[in-house]
């Protein structure tokens, strides 16, 4: 019996049931706090209707949770498609590849909701940092370090050139600025300001050290294999026949 074998295989897969449970938990406290706001949305979604769902918050947030299942059976799909063609790690290729896009796209469309007066009231912008932190309050915080979170978690799992703090938040902080200037541009009725740049790009940064220990890899260099042991020198003048 060979008790040299590593015993890190179970504790890491208990403690991914563990994530995977407190997850399950957290959506269902979420769920159950948001019960009836996302309920005033959902005969106006269920009927299809563009007015009162997908112009709303409550009713995009609605509709992000419906499509969770579907999402999850894209990338199943897209998993099944890659084992069989023989790549590796292809189930977290395909949950990271959906989870960037369904946990991004529903914050982008929201923070792209025009106001009540978009197209007459000019572009607003607010360059001072921290100034409007305050003005944001502790909800206004929390949505915004979930903007680019998903995209933080997840594109260093798919991507190996993202696998980098720094990166990420270098990545949070660009599509920020591409969100903010949209807004500007086309004039929707809001403010495209700093605060949202710093705070979306920190939440990206902080879901990137939330999914480290999935997409960090061992930098040193790997040891070189030798066929067997070092000849000593023979020196000059000396015959290889003879012994030393």
């Amino acid at each position: 019996m060979n008790h040299d074998v590593p015993l890190s295989a179970p504790p890491r897969r208990a403690g991914g049931i563990v994530l995977l449970g407190l997850a399950v938990l957290g959506l269902a406290g979420a769920l159950f706090v948001l019960r009836r706001p996302l309920m005033m949305s959902a005969p106006a979604c269920m009927a299809g209707r563009w007015h009162g769902c997908f112009d709303t918050f409550n009713g995009v947030v609605l509709m992000t949770l419906v499509m969770l299942p579907p999402a999850v059976l894209v990338a199943w799909l897209l998993a099944r498609a890659r084992r069989a063609a023989g790549v590796a790690a292809a189930w977290p290729m395909s949950l990271a590849e959906v989870g960037m896009v369904h946990g991004t796209v529903p914050f982008v469309w929201m923070i792209l909701m025009p106001g009540a007066g978009a197209g007459a009231v000019p572009g607003r912008v607010s360059l001072v940092p921290l100034r409007d932190l305050i003005t944001m309050g502790p909800l206004g915080i929390v949505g915004n370090l979930l903007v680019f979170a998903s995209l933080g978690f997840f594109a260093p799992m798919r991507f190996a050139a993202l696998a980098s703090v720094p990166r990420v938040l270098a990545l949070g902080a660009g599509c920020s600025v591409l969100v903010e200037t949209a807004q500007y541009v086309l004039r929707l009725d809001r403010v495209s300001s700093v605060d949202d740049v710093l705070v979306n790009a920190a939440g990206a940064a902080l879901a990137a050290l939330a999914s480290r220990r999935w997409w960090r890899t061992d930098r040193s260099p790997a040891p070189v294999a030798t066929a067997g042991p070092p000849r000593r020198a023979v020196p000059a003048g000396r015959d290889r026949s003879t012994p030393a």
